[in-house]
């Protein structure tokens, strides 16, 4: 498959390394649950790489001189429940003073589509950088009913950040968002029957959490 150029694959090998680890069947679930929290601070480090600086003054032991910081209102996060807490855990340890929404969705079983049953965001989305997280991107419809209800509110940008996507899933993205950048570890084969990726890591949200 060719990628949208707007679909960013993170391909360090520390990525791919520790995704190959949340992979593995044996993988326990606190293991898998701190490998999410490390892969997702290398994703929000790709995915802020465009964040805008503007210089400041400050004062060093031996000098003053004007160096960059970050300029504007803060980022949002947003974790599409319930998955989607163990990547807005790591990504709340780079960007610790990031306010934080949440998205509950569940996929109908027979349909596949997403319903929405929680949503609870920052008030004030203008001008705001907004991140949508959640770890896979398989049929696509829990991002792009997320990414709807969002741009409600007008954001300033808005990014999507996942584990895994399959080009199903991007497809599906992309028709209704192409304007949503989106960051992956990984593009993986496609789907199965039942809407999981293929080969991916099983149920993030079981895994995660141990209820499977």
């Amino acid at each position: 498959m060719t990628l949208p150029a707007n679909v960013h694959v993170v391909d360090h090998p520390l990525v791919q390394h520790k995704l190959t680890l949340m992979r593995k069947s044996t993988t326990s679930t606190a293991s898998f649950r701190l490998l999410l929290k490390e892969i997702s601070m290398l994703l929000a480090y790709e995915a802020t790489r465009d964040m805008k600086l503007s210089d400041v003054e400050v004062q060093t032991p031996l000098a003053v001189t004007n160096k960059p910081m970050l300029e504007g209102k803060k980022v949002v996060l947003v974790a599409i429940l319930r998955a989607g807490l163990g990547i807005l855990d790591g990504m709340l340890e780079l960007i610790p003073s990031a306010r934080v929404g949440h998205v509950g969705l569940y996929r109908d079983p027979k349909t596949l589509m997403a319903v929405e049953y929680y949503y609870k965001v920052p008030q004030r989305l203008a001008d705001r950088e907004v991140i949508v997280c959640d770890p896979m991107l398989a049929t696509g419809n829990s991002a792009i009913a997320a990414v709807a209800r969002i741009k409600r509110s007008k954001p300033g940008s808005l990014k999507f950040v996942c584990l895994l996507a399959c080009p199903e899933g991007i497809k599906n993205f992309t028709e209704h968002h192409p304007d949503v950048p989106i960051y992956t570890a990984s593009v993986d084969d496609g789907l199965n029957d039942h809407g999981y990726i293929l080969p991916g890591i099983g149920d993030a949200g079981d895994r995660l959490f141990g209820t499977k």
